[in-house]
């Protein structure tokens, strides 16, 4: 894998996939992505639409001037095809944690060799790069897919924060937090890369 951390935001390279520092001009591309499965229906999940891309973006370009999110375009290597969306946010050098969240791909997407290296690539760069102690991973209670996609990877689930958000619906939202540790970070590693290994042909 080839991280590029010179830059104030990496390019994070793998075998197919790509994570690119995300940009205004990205608006159309990412909406044609969210448009495969029209994702931005889904009550558990708070992905852009038509009316709501240049906002999602605005906000999250927003942290990254703040220095707290490090927000990623998710393409697929053998058509450069912007498949989807994941950042760092939630950034605490200090104390060397973050949270990987906002990630989704096109439903085309899900379940394949691209959406296991993607989280791969973000997770290394996190540990290996950033020397992270703490990488966190937070869910909507009731997005069982969700859940049970963090804990294929190896996050551990640490407990349910009652009304930690409002959907766009209204709804209180309880999350559920998961994480890894630096600690658990080679057996999650060695854990992926077999993954990647018996999916190499997919994506």
């Amino acid at each position: 894998m080839n991280h590029q951390p010179q830059s104030p935001q990496p390019t994070l390279t793998g075998h197919v996939a790509i994570l690119r520092p995300l940009l205004a001009g990205h608006a159309a591309a990412l909406l044609d992505a969210a448009r495969d499965g029209e994702l931005w229906k889904l009550k558990v999940s708070v992905i852009p639409g038509p009316e709501t891309v240049v906002s999602y973006i605005a906000a999250a370009l927003a942290g990254r001037e703040a220095g707290t999110v490090m927000p990623f375009v998710i393409v697929r290597r053998r058509d450069d095809r912007i498949v989807g969306s994941a950042r760092f946010w939630k950034i605490d050098l200090v104390n060397r944690k973050l949270e990987i969240g906002h990630s989704w791909l096109s439903a085309s997407m899900q379940r394949t060799g691209l959406n296991t290296e993607a989280k791969y690539l973000l997770l290394a760069y996190a540990f290996d790069v950033m020397r992270c102690v703490r990488v966190q991973f937070t869910t909507d209670e009731l997005n069982e897919k969700s859940r049970t996609a963090i804990l294929r990877i190896g996050a551990k689930q640490e407990g349910i924060v009652r009304h930690e958000r409002i959907m766009p619906d209204g709804r209180k939202r309880n999350s559920v937090r998961f994480s890894i540790i630096d600690s658990e970070w080679a057996g999650v590693r060695d854990g992926l890369e077999a993954k990647m290994r018996r999916r190499v042909d997919e994506a």
